[in-house]
């Protein structure tokens, strides 16, 4: 699978971090961008963001990138997390840094496009930026964990997220709490 991240200036770096444990780089091929204000939430946050081994890292104001040309193919982009301005500005159409460029290329394609704003409340404003992209195709996912599996640490409890990412992207995530019919 190729895969496209990025991670804006929302609170939620753990879910990031958490997806790029995950992902097995040997087997996907995963392009990573972060923007400007991301870098500085990651540093207040984790301190720094362990980056698997091939990974390719990008800057959020270049054009020269595979993955915001629809000729180029890749599979999905998750956008974790994403602020609710992001969120607006792919929203409204406006394609001017190498993240939102991206996210209306898998917009435009019809490809998988993952939103995960952990960021709350909600404004009407926010709520009709979700609805309007949602119509356009993307999958909006908040960030927000479960409960009910036993969860024990953070780690433990951002991991819901993640398997709920996991799920949406077809990828496995064994460790996943899933409801199951009761046995007699």
């Amino acid at each position: 699978m190729k895969l496209v991240l990025a991670a804006t200036g929302a609170s939620g770096a753990i879910y990031l971090q958490r997806l790029l444990d995950r992902l097995d780089t040997r087997e996907h091929e995963v392009h990573l961008v972060f923007s400007t204000y991301a870098k500085q939430v990651v540093h207040e946050e984790l301190g720094q963001l362990v980056v698997p081994e091939g990974v390719r890292q990008h800057g959020d104001k270049t054009m020269n990138v595979p993955f915001v040309s629809g000729s180029a193919r890749f599979d999905a982009m998750v956008i974790v997390p994403c602020s609710m301005g992001t969120l607006g500005r792919i929203a409204a159409g406006t394609s001017d840094s190498t993240i939102l460029r991206a996210a209306d290329v898998f917009l435009k394609e019809r490809r998988k496009l993952l939103l995960v704003p952990r960021e709350m409340p909600w404004n009407l404003i926010h709520a009709r930026n979700v609805v309007t992209l949602m119509e356009a195709g993307a999958i909006v996912l908040p960030a927000s964990p479960s409960f009910y599996g036993g969860a024990e640490t953070l780690t433990q409890i951002a991991d819901t997220v993640v398997d709920r990412i996991l799920d949406q992207l077809d990828l496995p995530s064994p460790g996943m709490f899933r409801w199951k019919e009761p046995t007699d």
